[in-house]
């Protein structure tokens, strides 16, 4: 057995050795919401990813739940995480969770969203507060000067939210013309969007809108479906792709977008650089730009070029990971399948041996038998035994006396007392040679008892019984069985003749007990004699 652990160690040692030693940075990705800006954000995560083949990703999405971020959060810190890229749902309900992980030591990632401590390892995102301040010159613009606005905004609480209003209101602010009817709350969906301005617009149809200011362009594209076509919508975001927010400009759905970009693989970049030692900068602002009638049709042609060659790239890495993938798995099973191999032929072995030495064993037990004893051989008994005539006299039985310690027992033996038998070598062998020729004689009759046996041995069944016993330590019942095995194993060796056969022709009455004792004999079955 210790060999045997020994060998599956040494496989195990093999396999490892075969999976590489580069070291795994293990990155947790906690994203507080699902909608597509994140979709494709976490894509190019990914593909940033393929470029370090010694990253492994874990994404979380909290579904703007706070409570779920922060035990997605600790979750991720629990599991081993060497790195965390997270962006917080709220400012100060997720901070504590942010704080947590940096006091440990785990370098920290804080992307779109900001925090309320500087614990942080790097920032980085677009500036939101330029978002905002853009769009709202280029609304002021639009109505040249003068005009009605309501706003929408984005999740209360979120410093994306916070920032592009602030940004927005004091462009606005800077015209006097223009007046802000309304800021609504939102959550950047575009549901509740629809049903804050559904709501507002109830109470309020009097009030004349010429513009909308979403947070984003789903919030932008919710007011749209409340109001119609005679206002113009502008939000942020400014996705490529179908539906995103350059489609809808270039459809007249939007009048104007900002491109909020998404740059996972920068974030990879930056995650890569803190984990490996080199130099990074804390805070990183990323490029953006407002999406027009004028530039939006250029914009989606580059960007969905810019999709293609990353679909291209990807399934182009995903084909890469299954061919390796299948050639780990190939590898592994080789090396399973030599283990087997090799642990098969050892257990085959000790169990030839363990087989060849239960036979060796039975062999010997049958050996020592009455059957191949021969006179010098036999042990001296402990007391007298019969003499020579008991076994051609008429049988009696024997008659308890008052010196008797014992009588005999309950199925014939006797367990002491005193006996007439005989030490002679002569007369035991005789008997011996007697007991044979009565047991072959009845190896064929399946209904032959101990009794029968005594009778042709002119001796009461007790005392075939106690002498046979003595002699071989054996009752005339094992003897017999015994004989018939030996007489079985000798026609199968040396006859055609089926195992049912043989059966009946040593005396047994079913096959299926004559196995049973074989294989209890022998080791093994009938039917393996003669392979």
């Amino acid at each position: 057995m210790r060999k045997t652990i020994l060998f599956f160690i040494l496989v195990a040692s093999m396999l490892a050795s075969c999976s590489g030693g580069k070291v795994k940075y293990r990155i947790g990705v906690s994203q507080c919401s699902d909608d597509i800006w994140r979709d494709k954000q976490n894509a190019e995560l990914r593909m940033g990813a393929y470029f370090h083949d010694n990253v492994e990703l874990k994404f979380a999405v909290a579904y703007d739940s706070d409570e779920r971020q922060v035990q997605q959060i600790d979750s991720l810190v629990n599991d081993g995480i060497d790195l965390l890229i997270v962006a917080p749902n709220q400012v100060k309900t997720i901070s504590p969770a942010i704080n947590r992980t940096y006091d440990k030591g785990i370098p920290v990632i804080v992307f779109e969203r900001k925090t309320s401590s500087q614990k942080y390892t790097a920032f980085i995102s677009a500036d939101n507060y330029e978002m905002g301040h853009v769009m709202g010159e280029y609304i002021v613009a639009r109505l040249g000067g003068r005009g009605s606005v309501l706003e929408i905004m984005g999740l209360e609480g979120s410093s994306p939210a916070i920032e592009r209003h602030n940004g927005f209101m004091d462009a606005v602010k800077e015209a006097p013309g223009i007046q802000v009817v309304a800021s609504l709350q939102g959550d950047w969906t575009e549901l509740t969007a629809y049903e804050t301005t559904r709501q507002w617009f109830a109470n309020n149809k009097d009030v004349p809108v010429d513009l909308v200011f979403g947070a984003n362009d789903r919030t932008a594209m919710g007011a749209r479906k409340v109001l119609g076509n005679d206002v113009l919508y502008c939000g942020i975001d400014g996705l490529p792709g179908e539906n995103g927010g350059i489609q809808l400009v270039r459809d007249s759905l939007l009048d104007a977008s900002y491109i909020y970009p998404t740059h996972g693989d920068q974030i990879i970049d930056l995650a890569i650089r803190i984990l490996d030692g080199q130099p990074y900068e804390k805070e990183t602002m990323l490029m953006s730009a407002l999406v027009t009638h004028d530039n939006a049709k250029v914009l989606l042609m580059e960007s969905e070029e810019i999709m293609r060659q990353a679909d291209q790239l990807d399934l182009l890495h995903k084909k890469a990971d299954n061919y390796l993938h299948k050639l780990d798995t190939q590898r592994v099973i080789n090396w399973l399948a030599i283990g087997i191999i090799v642990l098969f032929v050892i257990v085959f072995v000790l169990f030839y041996l363990y087989h060849l030495r239960k036979i060796a064993l039975q062999r010997e037990r049958v050996v020592n038998t009455l059957w191949n004893l021969r006179p010098e051989d036999i042990p001296v008994a402990s007391e007298p035994t019969a003499t020579a005539g008991d076994y051609t006299s008429p049988p009696t039985e024997p008659t308890a006396t008052a010196g008797d310690s014992k009588s005999p027992s309950a199925d014939g033996s006797e367990q002491s007392g005193n006996a007439d038998d005989d030490d002679e070598p002569v007369a035991v062998s005789h008997f011996i040679s007697r007991f044979k020729e009565v047991i072959e004689s009845r190896l064929v009759d399946s209904d032959v008892s101990v009794e029968d046996l005594a009778a042709d041995m002119n001796l009461s069944r007790v005392q075939l019984y106690r002498k046979v016993k003595a002699i071989s330590g054996s009752s005339p019942v094992e003897l017999l069985r015994t004989a018939r095995l030996n007489r079985a194993y000798q026609l199968l060796l040396t006859t055609e003749k089926s195992v049912s056969e043989v059966a009946y022709a040593v005396g047994f009455t079913a096959p299926s007990y004559f196995t049973k004792c074989f294989k209890e004999e022998y080791g093994m079955v009938p039917g393996d004699v003669r392979k």
